[in-house]
């Protein structure tokens, strides 16, 4: 019976051991430090007026999350000056609010040059990477930021 006592007490131990390296081996934010998210934009209008929605949603649950928005491929549309959802919206509105509430918003540089679109029709909140998926896996890796992708 103290043989059974001494195995589960150790079995305890290393679960609670495995359980604490885990949860230092996390990222900073869920100790106080602040919750850094990338969004992935690779679809299109409509993902982008979806994206809107859980920006916004995201900020008013989280308001000191750090976000940043990567959108490549199709992706970049709505970061076009004078693009339009299919209710004849303009996007310039909301990603300046967006952008005012501190999201970034980053272009694959590899998409415009594809796609031969001039960096000067982006919108002044866009900034210009030299590749999405890099962007994405350098923040992931190196920065410690969630991902989604709407």
């Amino acid at each position: 019976m103290r043989r059974a006592f001494i195995r589960a007490s150790a079995a305890l131990a290393a679960i609670g051991l495995s359980a604490k390296a885990a949860a230092q081996a996390a990222p900073a934010a869920g100790k106080g430090g602040r919750i850094k998210v990338v969004y992935q934009l690779s679809e299109g209008i409509d993902q982008a007026v979806r994206a809107m929605g859980n920006l916004r949603n995201h900020l008013n649950g989280a308001p000191g999350t750090k976000i940043v928005v990567v959108a490549f491929g199709y992706g970049i549309d709505f970061l076009v000056e004078g693009a339009k959802d299919a209710r004849g919206n303009t996007f310039d509105g909301p990603v300046g609010a967006l952008a005012s509430a501190g999201v970034e918003f980053r272009v694959c540089r590899n998409t415009l040059t594809a796609r031969k679109i001039a960096e000067s029709s982006l919108l002044m909140e866009a900034k210009v990477v030299p590749a999405g998926v890099v962007e994405i896996a350098r923040l992931q890796a190196e920065e410690g930021y969630a991902y989604i992708k709407p």
